[in-house]
């Protein structure tokens, strides 16, 4: 009831204290929360999502019709001349009357057919199930998939190549259908739940980006496939309480760290007979992962295999006809393989797949066994490595090779940036910067399959996310997408902060990427309070030369400064031994890190060692509680975001990739949990949690609850009823979550030292 009381008073007092500018500037030039979360006035355009055709010389996006009221149709683009087409109208995509709303769609290998996927619903963090329609240009006509099937409970739907059939997964089984009679044959049986065939359970959707569990063969005599067996998976329940006068329980599948893991195989179905046969891929089953699998040709796979404590790589082929399992390339490490390579120019999750070069006889991989991560080319009948990137500096990010050459992201001098460049497909170490100088920032590119055309994305501290198509290599610029100028346009009529990089040397020699943000009525010869903004793991990179956002611009305008540091461990380009640094020591190098840095950077005479704030989300709200925890003598106020506050609740696949397995080095995990140290909080603390986090467990928030109880130690709380770890469901949530934040830093780390 207090807490309550507590939170309620600190809304109802938020105006009172939201004001703290001269009143010198023009309200225009202030932002607030309102003009921020509850105004249109900030809205970003993206680009439309792309469907590439003709081998990337053509694509397709959807736009609005202009003959029918809220239709979407198919638009074709030239991609070098521009010339617009209609590729499917309005009127074509009608369901009695009814325009189809598109979610997304794909062409079948010959263009004879649209698929169209709409009515989605949400699978952990991806949309993935719905419904499908497909428009086929012989008749004209749009005619529903699986329509026997209950609503929005379709997967991954995809033709074979002769488009007699299309494939998709319903209820943890693969289906195939004849199109033109639409009847179904059922290609597996045994799916349940415990069994999963064609998807995936929640651990290899989160920590190796699986979602779609299936692929026809390119000549459709086959489909590969994933069996997950979960049957032995702990169910972790979330609870509902506000959706029924009855709490309603949420199961999951999740499986904590040290205990076994899902079980993984791969079958191949013949569709002449509808049989699946194993693949024999060695070692127990529940004690290695399978994070990708991809046809070379009708009659070659490529499989990749880790090893409980991800520290081997191994990768097979296997030949259909002859059952052949071929052991071509093993990547071994004394921490741990990488597959996704983290980065912040890298598209987030991926499928896993290798780059196939040299007419599909090689394939690419980036490896961290030396100084710096690079780029080799394995043959797959040899098993011959070639090096393609013989130079001093990392490797960020592979993107596509074509035409004799690869391209990859790259930062060689400044860590914080990343740029496109090329380099050739024989190793002969000639590397060429793509990116125009002009572009200083962060970039990130799309490719077309040929290579010759791709979305270049752009951004940097105080310029907008916007994106152009170009012809590369010369990087020219055939149309953009979103300028955002009218977003650009706005940001310049406010009172913009000054944005520094710099570096800072701990009393370790470590040097440590520091970007600040400071306040737009910077003086040298006053006192700022400091917001530490932290992550802090090998998932995520923050002092970057990104948009810094909306809320650091107004805390800017309050009369912060605003601090972020990358600590070794994080995915900066500064060698692989940085990175790695951090194995068996998430929660004790890296907050010593962060502490060190934070204890130079506070030397400056403008930063008021008395007003002192850090902040967080997930790793980062961990992080956030060990800095209070452990350094209470630095950090005055923490608000932690879904934190972990014990790493032996979260799940294997990532805790026991970067710390090993409790049962061989349990103390390093109880070292570096915020929860061990509870008892050393001296200052405010925010804690906030969703309470349907199926990522961080709401239990995360009450284990630490329940310790800073114990200790007799006061703090605030906020849960978010049936939120995830976004914290972004539900009306007005992102707003009262910024509020909330922004009432207590100003609250607890005041601007004006009164």
């Amino acid at each position: 009831m207090n807490h309550r009381l507590n939170l309620a008073l600190l809304l109802v007092t938020f105006l009172t204290t939201l004001t703290t500018k001269s009143q010198d500037l023009s309200q225009d030039e202030m932002l607030s929360l309102d003009r921020i979360y509850n105004s249109n006035e900030f809205v970003q355009e993206y680009e439309r999502p792309m469907q590439w055709i003709e081998n990337g010389d053509a694509y397709i996006i959807v736009e609005k019709s202009q003959t029918i009221s809220n239709a979407d149709e198919l638009i074709r683009y030239d991609t070098k001349t521009q010339k617009r087409s209609v590729f499917v109208a309005g009127e074509s995509l009608t369901i009695d009357g009814t325009p189809l709303s598109i979610s997304s769609f794909t062409l079948s290998s010959d263009g004879s057919k649209v698929l169209f996927f709409n009515n989605t619903s949400r699978v952990w963090r991806s949309y993935s199930k719905g419904d499908y329609w497909v428009f086929d240009f012989t008749t004209n006509q749009l005619k529903q998939l699986g329509a026997s099937f209950e609503a929005s409970s379709l997967m991954f739907a995809k033709f074979s190549k002769d488009n007699k059939y299309v494939a998709y997964v319903h209820d943890f089984n693969i289906y195939k259908e004849d199109f033109a009679t639409g009847s179904m044959t059922q290609l597996t049986t045994d799916g349940d739940g415990a069994i999963i065939n064609g998807t995936f359970d929640w651990a290899y959707e989160e920590e190796f980006g699986k979602r779609d569990g299936f692929s026809w063969s390119p000549n459709a005599n086959y489909i590969a496939y994933w069996q997950i067996d979960a049957s032995d998976i702990e169910t972790f329940f979330m609870i509902n309480n506000t959706d029924s006068i009855y709490s309603k329980p949420i199961p999951l599948q999740y499986p904590k760290v040290g205990r076994t893991p899902s079980g993984a195989k791969l079958g191949i179905i013949n569709m002449n007979s509808n049989q699946t046969i194993w693949i024999p891929v060695p070692g127990d089953q529940k004690n290695n992962y399978l994070p990708g699998m991809q046809w070379v040709n009708d009659d070659l796979l490529l499989i990749q295999q880790l090893n409980r404590h991800q520290n081997k790589l191994s990768i097979w082929s296997y030949q259909p006809s002859s059952k052949t399992l071929k052991n071509i390339y093993t990547e071994e490490e004394e921490t741990w393989v990488d597959l996704g390579y983290p980065d912040i120019s890298a598209d987030g999750w991926g499928n896993n797949d290798l780059p196939l070069v040299d007419n599909n006889t090689a394939f690419l991989r980036m490896t961290e066994n030396g100084t710096w991560r690079h780029i080799y080319k394995i043959n797959i009948a040899s098993g011959e490595q070639l090096l393609l990137t013989p130079f001093d500096f990392d490797v960020a990010s592979i993107r596509p090779a074509t035409n004799n050459v690869v391209y990859f992201m790259a930062s060689p001098n400044n860590s914080t940036q990343r740029y496109l460049y090329k380099t050739d497909l024989s190793g002969k170490g000639e590397v060429r910067q793509i990116t125009p100088q002009i572009f200083d920032g962060v970039n990130n590119y799309s490719f077309s399959p040929n290579g010759l055309y791709a979305i270049h994305i752009h951004q940097n501290v105080l310029k907008p996310r916007s994106s152009q198509l170009v012809e590369l290599p010369a990087h020219s610029t055939i149309k953009t997408l979103a300028s955002n100028k009218d977003f650009d346009k706005r940001l310049r009529t406010l009172d913009l902060p000054e944005v520094r990089f710099t570096t800072v040397t701990t009393e370790e020699g470590i040097a440590i990427d520091v970007r600040m943000i400071m306040p737009t009525d910077f003086d040298p010869n006053e006192k700022y309070p400091v917001l530490f903004h932290v992550y802090g793991e090998p998932w995520g990179q923050v002092a970057t030369d990104t948009h810094i956002g909306l809320w650091n611009i107004m805390m800017a305008q309050k009369g912060y400064v605003i601090i972020d540091m990358d600590n070794r461990g994080t995915p900066c380009l500064k060698g692989s031994a940085w990175r790695k640094s951090i194995y068996r020591q998430i929660g004790v190098i890296n907050v010593k890190d962060q502490a060190d840095a934070a204890k130079e950077i506070l030397k400056l005479e403008y930063l008021d060692n008395d007003r002192t704030a850090v902040w967080g989300w997930s790793g980062g709200g961990s992080m956030t509680l060990n800095l209070m925890f452990k350094h209470p003598e630095i950090y005055k106020t923490g608000i932690a975001i879904a934190a972990v506050s014990n790493q032996l609740i979260y799940d294997n696949i990532y805790q026991e990739r970067y710390m090993g397995l409790p049962q061989e080095n349990r103390d390093d995990f109880i070292a570096g949990s915020p929860v061990t140290h509870a008892k050393n909080l001296e200052g405010n603390l925010l804690l906030i949690h969703g309470t349907a986090d199926d990522n961080v467990h709401y239990q995360s928030a009450e284990l630490l609850i329940n310790e800073l109880i114990k200790q007799h130690k006061l703090f605030q709380f906020m849960p978010y009823p049936n939120r995830t770890h976004s914290i972004r469901e539900g009306q007005n949530t992102t707003r009262h979550l910024y509020y909330l934040m922004t009432d207590y830093l100003l609250k607890n780390t005041p601007v004006n030292n009164n």
